[in-house]
């Protein structure tokens, strides 16, 4: 078996002072003993057609769900509207799940990156705004568990006001809000599940793609585990359905944590290799905005269940912290996995051998876009939206 080591090549670009790019990512080979690259001939790339909008989109949909407009209700009732209002505040949202499938990424991903917090903006601030002043926080209703809208108090508002018809737009609203936020995490999810595929870490059945360059194979496995929801129907597998939901939400806080672990390294390797000034987004409050996610939701992970610890039982206990033996395992599995199959012994590649192979190409690839200059305002106001 030949031997070689993986190198990652992400066609990224990140600052010394701030930031990070994402575009098409790839897994790049190289042979341990020689140091020459292995071509990967059956490569399945996607296709690059969305804009900086559809982006914006797609994360302000996965950002809203139906937690502003029912999941608001509990939280105006716990805490009051001046703290709801600030909470949402300090909300943020992943935006490069796509990024492999936009034009012009080095544009496009810039662009949907600064547009994206004034549309969460619009939305949870002044929606937050608008239910602290047309609901009662000391309404008993707010806290109703039947799991319908009754609950939201948009639709409360509404009907304290002897608003005919509207809380069932409201309603509508909701189920609309509840598809958009499905089809956004069905989407990460597969493109997530594609990405581990091409860097080996999934079957390969995964990486297909149809001829619209679509991975089918990757949207349909995760359309099935959408089928779960269907636990929470029953009462007897309602507990089911809890466990798989604190799975999915840890997993979530222990990704961001390796996210901005990855970040911190990505950025000394920037540094290591003299990229700086190719950095086409730059962002404030870096590295130190890392290390703040870091210790923040590291509490966050570790105190979520706390609850528990109030009235304490081993089901509950399980319930709400399974996650870490689920990841642990996982992980474990994996490292074992790399290190007597693959022998991978290094947990950590150095800073010197971090692959920026086909960075110049890419930066070909953006600056042969002809720039698009606006004649008039209106155009000038379409650009800024697409």
């Amino acid at each position: 078996m030949k031997d070689n080591k993986d190198f990652y090549s992400f066609n990224v670009s990140e600052g010394a002072d701030d930031s990070i790019s994402v575009a098409n990512s790839r897994i790049v080979s190289f042979d341990e003993k020689t140091g020459e690259k292995i071509e990967n001939e059956s490569e399945e790339k996607l296709h690059r057609g969305m804009k900086s909008r559809h982006l914006a989109l797609i994360s302000l949909s996965g950002a809203i769900g139906t937690g502003l407009f029912v999941g608001s209700g509990a939280s105006l009732a716990a805490t009051g509207p001046g703290p709801l209002l600030l909470g949402y505040i300090f909300l943020s949202e992943l935006i490069v799940a796509g990024a492999s499938e936009v034009e012009r990424p080095r544009r496009n991903i810039k662009k949907a990156a600064n547009s994206f917090i004034y549309r969460l903006a619009f939305f949870y601030i002044f929606g937050s705004l608008i239910i602290g002043i047309i609901a009662d926080s000391r309404s008993p209703e707010l806290l109703n568990t039947s799991g319908n809208a009754s609950a939201s108090p948009f639709v409360l508002g509404i009907q304290n006001a002897g608003i005919p018809v509207l809380n069932q737009i409201i309603n509508a609203v909701v189920l609309t809000s509840a598809a958009s936020a499905g089809s956004s995490f069905l989407y990460a999810a597969s493109r997530s599940l594609f990405s581990l595929s091409k860097r080996g870490l999934a079957p390969k059945i995964f990486a297909k793609t149809n001829r619209y360059q679509v991975p089918y194979v990757a949207v349909l496995a995760n359309s099935c585990v959408t089928c779960l929801a269907y636990l929470n129907v029953s009462s007897t597998s309602a507990q089911v359905f809890t466990w798989l939901s604190n799975i999915s939400t840890i997993s979530g806080f222990i990704a961001w944590v390796g996210v901005a672990f990855a970040y911190i390294r990505w950025r000394k390797a920037i540094v290591v290799h003299n990229l700086s000034d190719r950095v086409p987004l730059r962002t404030p409050l870096q590295p130190y905005g890392a290390y703040i996610v870091i210790v923040f939701i590291s509490l966050l992970t570790l105190t979520n269940g706390y609850a528990v610890f109030f009235d304490f039982n081993v089901a509950d206990f399980f319930a709400a912290y399974v996650t870490f033996i689920f990841v642990f395992v996982l992980y474990l599995g994996r490292r074992l996995y790399s290190y007597f199959i693959k022998g991978e012994k290094r947990w950590l590649t150095p800073l010197e051998e971090v692959s920026f192979e086909g960075l110049d190409e890419f930066e070909a690839e953006d600056a042969s876009y002809p720039e698009v200059v606006p004649r008039n305002l209106a155009e000038k106001a379409w650009l800024i939206i697409v």
